[in-house]
């Protein structure tokens, strides 16, 4: 812009929202379900950030598209999380494949994919731990999911989604470059945006990583998991609070 132009608070704002869009509009060609059944999602992301509810709303979302959906429990270390997980199934009355708590993440992902090809479901949902002794633990840990689902199904996982909470900041950034390292993830989920967050720290990591944002997460409630609209966040995003 020029100076006389950045002296326009509604230039400047216009130009800030159209390179804003240029870095979170990222094209997806959505979920390729023509790759034979199972549709294979893995779910990562620390600890604390919704997760495993993301995971039922996000079976809730495919069942309203008509499709049949299954649930690996792959948080192992943590009963909590494989209880919070079958209470989700129940609500949305999908089935849950799980193991033993401490027992072999990687084994659960196999069993349920198997499961899912023997039942001919349409999509299979991963769960993975958030949270090991060490970085490098956890992130040994889901590559070895990641390869027990390439064997379990050729081309398998189709998607890796990250979940991030919209609330985190900066830190968001350092997560999202660890599990980039590790798994090369092909979308993200933005959750917690509810509240005052905005989630301007996905313009960092979309311009960094070249990831799409693909799902939102806006509340609590079972269909508050809602498609990424790049024009609507950034609407939001630039709009002045009272």
């Amino acid at each position: 812009l020029s100076g006389k132009q950045l002296a326009d608070y509604d230039t400047v704002l216009a130009a800030l929202k159209d390179i804003t869009l240029e870095i979170v509009d990222i094209p997806h060609g959505g979920f390729r379900f023509d790759t034979g059944k199972p549709y294979v999602i893995l779910m990562v992301g620390v600890n604390g950030v919704g997760k495993t509810t993301t995971i039922g709303k996000l079976a809730q979302l495919l069942k309203n598209q008509g499709k049949s959906v299954l649930l690996a429990a792959g948080d192992t270390f943590r009963a909590a999380a494989m209880d919070q997980l079958e209470v989700w199934a129940d609500r949305v009355g999908v089935p849950i494949i799980k193991g033993k708590e401490g027992g072999d993440p990687a084994a659960v992902a196999f069993d349920a994919i198997r499961e899912g090809i023997d039942r001919g479901v349409d999509v299979v949902i991963v769960d993975t731990a958030g949270r090991l002794h060490t970085k490098v633990d956890l992130m040994d840990e889901l590559r070895k999911i990641k390869k027990s689902c390439s064997k379990a199904m050729d081309g398998a996982p189709h998607e890796i989604f990250l979940v991030l909470d919209a609330t985190t900041g900066q830190n968001a950034i350092h997560q999202a470059s660890t599990f980039k390292e590790a798994l090369d993830f092909t979308g993200i989920v933005l959750t917690k945006l509810d509240g005052t967050a905005k989630g301007g720290v996905v313009i960092g990591i979309c311009d960094l990583m070249k990831v799409p944002v693909r799902y939102v997460g806006i509340g609590e409630k079972v269909e508050d998991l809602r498609e990424f609209s790049p024009s609507e966040f950034v609407d939001a995003l630039y709009t002045q609070e009272d």
